[in-house]
């Protein structure tokens, strides 16, 4: 099974953002849907970690990216990185707990408002470019939330195992896995079997 593909390499640093995809909405719907791509990625190594396409952008789909980042990274994570949405110090408070002693969350919540002149996550913001570009092209997910999230995990695999990131000049799987090792030329299919095998 491929369920061991955690990074075990893990910078202390997580940026965590979301991202809307915006599809042309059914009649039903008058307009347009806004569905949103929420993801999780190693600063250091660029390994997505965890992502969803969903909904909505709320508590409970916060809590379940960063809850799945939290059980494959475990106790390596010091500092979330996210943008100013107001709902991501609670979901961080849910998912990595607060200190009752040090009165302070047990991971450091690096909050960054690019409204206010502080930046943002260049990191993040420019895998949320690749998948602007890659999807633009897909007309919208037909309203099927589960099709998009299959699209989208596929996408995960492409970018941590398939594709060379252009700023390390590494597949991130390299830095993040480096007891992996991927020899074929086709990683797809080496990946699938060892997924079956």
């Amino acid at each position: 099974m491929l369920a061991y593909l955690s990074p075990t390499k893990s910078t202390a640093d997580l940026n965590l953002s979301e991202h809307s995809l915006l599809n042309k909405g059914s009649v039903i719907l008058k307009g347009v849907d806004k569905n949103w791509f929420i993801d999780c990625i190693d600063s250091k190594t660029r390994f997505m970690i965890s992502s969803k396409y969903v909904k909505a952008r709320e508590q409970k789909e916060l809590k379940f990216v960063l809850s799945k980042a939290e059980e494959k990274t475990g106790e390596q994570v010091k500092v979330v990185t996210s943008d100013g949405l107001l709902a991501y110090p609670n979901a961080i408070k849910k998912v990595y707990g607060f200190s009752n002693k040090t009165h302070k969350l047990n991971v450091f919540h690096n909050q960054v408002n690019a409204s206010k002149g502080e930046g943002f996550s260049i990191m993040i913001k420019r895998l949320h470019n690749s998948i602007r570009e890659r999807t633009k092209t897909f007309r919208g997910f037909h309203g099927s939330v589960e099709s998009a999230n299959a699209i989208m995990k596929g996408y995960e695999i492409f970018y941590n195992f398939i594709r060379k990131h252009q700023s390390i000049k590494r597949y991130p799987y390299e830095l993040a896995i480096p007891e992996l090792k991927l020899y074929s030329e086709n990683k797809w299919l080496e990946l699938i079997k060892m997924a079956n095998g």
